[in-house]
């Protein structure tokens, strides 16, 4: 039986028609109501004026605008780790998490180390389902036998208190590179980098894991070059040729793009459009059929990152490394297929978890309960590799936060966490940690995401307070769902070439969102394709037509003749090699009169 709080049962269409379930839709307007120029340039300009940023920041800010490196705290006691290391050729072995961001930054890791002289580095991933997250006490004991004289976290180890105490146990030191946010005491480390540690005085507190990583090594290499390292017979790397795995790993992990994460992930995307990079990541962008020459920070997020992430979530990390790893095009991309093949079978366990839920849900609602304020489910065999991407569906659904917990084993249950902008997660469970004591085993995150672990008996009783803490935090109802629009496009600016121009104008991403744009059309033609998606030809004001697609909207389908009001992106549409502006539709609902639109 799936254990869920009773609820009403969804609509088809949430947007369309506001219901019970979801809360009504509010598109507000970022620059307010003045209209958007239709010249290119000037709308660049205004697209990066109201995100903080100048039109030209990325061409006026490469890799020298980047916060410098002595900023971190500890880095030189990490550095001084890693050149003793180096120059005595001891064995450093990289531990990184079982993600994208973790599996970037291994292979950043392993690539860079190498660059740099070091000539005994491996690295190992645990699973996720033999081992858990990070740096565990199992994880030291099964490193040990490669007898490391250095263990380097990457992406974790923030919070691995007793795990370095193993390692210290048997002799090995450790050095922690970590972004998540720590608790209330830090690992008796060598050293710990990590911009969120306190006292940190790192300005950007946004690096993903992977961007930790290049920090490290752009340090290390300033090290190493004070001593005399590089040399005729060494040369010294160029890094910045490492940066599509930090562009990737970034994105991926959908940290704040700030300014500082921007030119990471810039300066990487120049490189893979270049063809420059590891072969891997071209690889996975090519069996996503996405061109790795145009390459945009949304291929990152939505084509290559999945598929990188499926093998951590189904099996073990490895492959996704070991294709980041390789320079044989032709090895990275049989083992970009493989990551392609767990991709689809993960979409296709997601999508029976999440109609298992939403099947429940409809019978549920028809009780007429009102929706709580957080989401807590479980369902007896949901794959726990799988249950981060059903929480976040979830949310987007139902504008709730959301945890959703699989079985892990041992009678425990693992819970993957994902928020709402202004909740922050890890420090609700926080919270209710310390108003529950031995309520929840272990717990980390971020703000938007986190995970935990508890007893399986103990989930009526974390339900409880979990939506008892969210109600402190939000009250009865969520905040209102709203829709931030850039304003209403001149129909002339509905063109290919700016939709060409804003494909390649960011890196837009989180904090620095992609522009979305609303406005009223006349549906000419409308009809569902691939099972649920929704197809339209639509007439913009001025008698111009455009096509649409607004997916996973089948179900809203718009008769000829009505007048919609969407909120929409301007986009790139490639069909057997021609290619025409498209509008994707992010919401879509009946356009009221003229002067509400």
């Amino acid at each position: 039986m799936l254990a869920f709080p009773t609820m009403p049962s969804p609509t088809a269409n949430p947007i369309a028609e506001p219901c019970a379930d979801a809360a009504a839709v509010a598109i507000r307007r970022r620059g307010g109501d003045s209209p958007l120029p239709a010249d290119p340039e000037a709308l660049l300009g205004r697209l990066y004026q109201v995100r903080g940023a100048a039109a030209d920041a990325l061409g006026a800010a490469p890799l020298a605008g980047l916060h410098p490196a002595g900023a971190l705290k500890d880095i030189d006691r990490a550095t001084n780790l890693l050149a003793g290391q180096i120059e005595r050729r001891g064995r450093i072995l990289v531990v990184g998490d079982y993600d994208a961001d973790g599996a970037t930054g291994s292979a950043l890791a392993m690539r860079g180390l190498r660059a740099l002289g070091a000539a005994r580095v491996e690295y190992l991933v645990p699973s996720r389902f033999a081992f858990g997250y990070g740096l565990s006490p199992a994880v030291v004991d099964a490193a040990a036998p490669r007898r490391p004289d250095l263990i380097l976290t990457v992406d974790n180890g923030i919070s691995s208190l007793s795990g370095v105490v193993r390692a210290g146990e048997l002799g090995i030191p450790v050095l922690v590179t970590d972004h998540h946010l720590p608790g209330e005491r830090l690992p008796a480390a060598g050293a710990i980098v990590n911009p969120n540690q306190p006292g940190c005085p790192f300005p950007s507190k946004h690096l993903a894991g992977v961007g930790v990583v290049f920090y490290l090594l752009a340090a290390l290499r300033a090290r190493l070059r004070e001593a005399g390292w590089f040399g005729p017979s060494r040369p010294e790397p160029n890094l910045a040729e490492l940066l599509d795995l930090v562009a990737l790993g970034t994105v991926a992990d959908v940290v704040t793009l700030d300014a500082n994460n921007r030119i990471l992930v810039e300066q990487g995307l120049r490189r893979i459009r270049a063809g420059r990079g590891a072969p891997g990541v071209r690889a996975l962008l090519t069996v996503a059929g996405r061109d790795p020459a145009r390459a945009t920070a949304r291929d990152l997020g939505f084509y290559a990152g999945p598929r990188l992430n499926a093998a951590g979530r189904l099996t073990e990390m490895s492959l996704g490394v070991e294709c980041l790893l390789s320079d044989d095009p032709a090895a990275a991309l049989a083992m970009a297929r493989e990551l392609d093949a767990l991709n689809r079978r993960r979409r296709e366990i997601e999508t029976a978890m999440r109609e298992e839920a939403e099947a429940l849900l409809d019978r549920v609602g028809l009780e007429g309960a009102a929706l709580p304020p957080g989401l807590c489910v479980f369902a007896p065999g949901w794959h726990q590799g799988v249950t981060g991407i059903l929480a976040g569906r979830l949310r987007e659904r139902y504008h709730r936060p959301v945890i959703a917990f699989a079985d892990v084993g041992d009678g425990r249950l693992g819970g993957s966490a994902r928020s709402l902008d202004g909740l922050h997660m890890r420090d609700l469970i926080a919270a209710i940690d310390g108003r529950h004591p031995g309520l929840i085993e272990r717990f980390g995150g971020h703000a938007m995401a986190a995970g935990l672990t508890l007893k399986g008996e103990a989930l009526a009783a974390f339900r409880a307070a979990f939506e008892a803490e969210v109600r402190r935090e939000l009250g009865d109802d969520p905040p209102l769902r709203e829709v931030l629009s850039d304003g209403e496009l001149p129909t002339e600016a509905l063109s290919l070439p700016t939709a060409e121009m804003l494909r390649i104008a960011g890196p837009w991403g989180k904090g620095f969102p992609e522009p979305l744009f609303d406005g009223r059309f006349g549906v000419e033609d409308a009809r569902v394709v691939g099972g649920h998606h929704l197809k339209l030809r639509l007439r913009a004001l001025g008698g111009l037509a455009v096509d649409a697609i607004a997916f996973r909207q089948g179900s809203g389908l718009a008769a000829p003749g009505a007048a919609v009001h969407l909120a929409y992106r301007l986009d790139v549409n490639e069909y057997q090699g021609s290619r025409s502006a498209q509008l994707i539709v992010e919401h879509l609902r009946p356009a009221g009169p003229r002067s509400q639109a």
